[in-house]
């Protein structure tokens, strides 16, 4: 399908793209500490921060502000920071900063934990490692029970300590009734990691051990811990949902069989099957399998704002009017839009058209808003309603799998190596460039869209990823140190040998030619899980054979053969040969010269 712009809509109803920032958010000002009730010594406003990766006592920060850092000593043990607001509802978005053996924690309404640690490279985490919810408490319970019903994440996608994390956290406050008994527990709608989802739907019967108090309420303060190790916060971002949701009302359905590609003149046409509805769904007692379907009905809006609604009607079109005004086309693309509604009742009209014979009904209708967080008000809204899971790849029966491999910014790899371990670190190899373009932790593939139905030969990662700059070759042959690096393999002579296993399957190396030069490419996990491991090895190198190790926005020399890049996404430590960060444009690279070996380890 195409993918226009939607137009704009005047008369009262403004539409539009759907924006990036959502309604209602509040990004905490760390140009000072005055969102948190009486802050302790031990915490601080910096600039920048840098962790060792051996030594939990190195800890270095530069002077200024943007970043919060929380640096407990021996005599100073912290205390833990609470914000001066409170909160039902909401969506909580940070980065954080471990450093080696840190310890903390964010406490939703200060009484349910989601766990941060130094968890890097831990194969099985529980609910006590990065990630998890945090477990209960009772001191009355036997030795080895006192803890209990803690949540372990579903993968452990920890960085390194030093590197920044970022975590996404849907909740949703416990309920009350007007007396004030509970008559609903609170819950972690999801928890996302390092953009890999480590928790849905998970019911919290209570508050987790060392909340600030065990009385549940509706509204609470956001908790940081902070006298159990130090870390680093930035980047606050919360979304309160405060306000009732709109509903639906009165609805009723007519349904004319056939297939309709353009919205037909309604009234001209009489109705094979009509009645009212009790909620708005797409299952009708008819032997068509072509059909449109037409609702009506109320929406009531509690508080005038802009709302934002997703229609989604797979194999089929689609129109909505509210208000008498059409504020979706019924061949419109772009199903997201946005419509300032005024507070009250609003007659809408919802067109939902099967034209797809082989794929069974699904509709699809949400809406969010001022203080509102997002609601299905249709009871289907499964995108192409097919009932398929995902395929994954286990790493352990199929550690090395070729696929097309969609790269953002980038497009499609069409010669792309995967290749997963036993420690949950994989990464993907272009075989048309020679080069490594990403690496991830958690889970391996998601082998879906090549494997399901016709597929499209793709397969994606499941983990977290860190991508590693454009899909370029990592050799080139320069003039001078300063040229830019080549971004195709015109003139280069570039012949593609595969690979071989080095003892274990997935233990690669790459064969190629280039430039003349004969060139392995060894990539191996770390023993212990922390990286890949990198040894190129180049015979008849011509005369400015170069190897860029990283490009980034930012590669930061932080001493003895190790560099930060891209903000803190990963490391890059050097074993042999000296490399230097070199200005490219819009960003930075990290070049050496190579004539025989070298070998160097990406952290991440």
């Amino acid at each position: 399908m195409k993918c226009d712009w939607l137009r704009l809509i005047g008369c009262g109803l403004l539409l539009v793209v759907l924006p990036q920032i959502g309604h209602s958010q509040k990004k905490v000002d760390f140009g000072q500490l005055d969102f948190f009730d009486s802050p302790g010594k031990t915490w601080s406003l910096v600039s920048d921060v840098f962790a060792d990766l051996e030594n939990q006592e190195q800890l270095k920060a530069s002077k200024g502000v943007g970043i919060l850092l929380n640096q407990p000593t021996k005599r100073n043990q912290g205390k833990d920071l609470l914000s001066k607001e409170h909160y039902g509802d909401m969506d909580l978005e940070l980065e954080y900063m471990t450093f080696r053996g840190s310890n903390s924690g964010i406490y939703l309404q200060g009484r349910y934990e989601v766990q941060i640690l130094d968890s890097w490279t831990k194969l099985n985490p529980g609910s006590g490692d990065n990630g998890g919810i945090y477990e209960r408490w009772d001191e009355n319970r036997p030795e080895g029970q006192k803890g209990y019903q803690g949540y372990a994440p579903r993968y452990n996608v920890s960085k390194a300590p030093g590197l920044w994390q970022k975590v996404k956290i849907s909740f949703q406050a416990p309920r009350f009734d007007d007396s004030g008994n509970k008559i609903s527990n609170a819950k972690m709608l999801s928890v996302e990691l390092n953009g890999v989802t480590i928790h849905e739907n998970v019911e919290l019967l209570g508050p987790t051990r060392s909340a600030y108090s065990q009385e549940e309420t509706a509204r609470g303060p956001l908790m940081i811990q902070g006298d159990h190790g130090p870390v680093a916060i930035r980047n606050l971002v919360i979304t309160p949902f405060d306000n009732p949701t709109p509903s639906l009302s009165e609805l009723t359905y007519k349904l004319y069989e056939g297939a309709f590609e353009q919205k037909p003149d309604l009234g001209s046409l009489e109705a094979d099957l009509s009645g009212e509805l009790t909620a708005l769904g797409s299952d009708f007692k008819t032997e068509a399998n072509q059909y449109l379907a037409v609702y009506h009905g109320n929406l009531s809006v509690p508080e005038t704002g802009k709302y934002k609604m997703r229609v989604q009607t797979p194999g089929g079109e689609g129109h909505l009017v509210i208000g008498g005004k059409e504020v979706l086309d019924y061949n419109a693309s772009n199903r997201n839009i946005e419509v300032e509604l005024e507070k009250g009742e609003h007659e809408v009209e919802l067109g939902f058209s099967k034209r797809t014979t082989w794929m069974p009904a699904a509709l699809g209708w949400s809406i969010s808003g001022p203080g509102v967080r997002e609601k299905q008000l249709s009871q289907s809204a499964s995108e192409g309603a097919s009932g398929v899971g995902a395929i994954l790849v286990n790493q352990q029966e199929r550690p090395v799998l070729r696929s097309f491999m969609d790269v953002p910014g980038h497009g499609r790899l069409t010669h792309a190596v995967s290749v997963g371990s036993p420690q949950n670190v994989h990464y993907t190899y272009d075989l048309l460039s020679g080069n490594l373009v990403q690496v991830w932790r958690g889970g391996f593939l998601d082998a879906t869209p090549m494997w399901n139905s016709r597929g499209d030969g793709s397969s994606r990662p499941s983990g977290a990823v860190s991508r590693l700059g454009k899909p370029s070759f990592a050799l080139a042959k320069l003039s001078q140190d300063q040229d830019a690096w080549p971004s195709d393999s015109t003139g280069t002579a570039f012949r593609s040998h595969g690979y071989r296993t080095m003892g274990q399957e997935y233990q690669l190396v790459y064969q190629y030619e280039l430039h003349g030069a004969h060139v392995a490419d060894e990539l191996e996990v770390l023993a212990e899980g922390k990286g890949l491991s990198r040894k190129i090895t180049v015979s008849d190198a011509p005369e400015g054979f170069s190897l860029r190790l990283a490009a980034g926005a930012q590669i930061q020399d932080l001493g003895d053969g190790l560099y930060a890049v891209d903000d803190k996404t990963y490391y890059i430590q050097l074993h042999q040969g000296n490399a230097g960060i070199i200005d490219a444009g819009e960003g930075q690279e990290l070049r050496m010269p190579i004539t025989g070996e070298a070998s160097y380890s990406l952290l991440f």
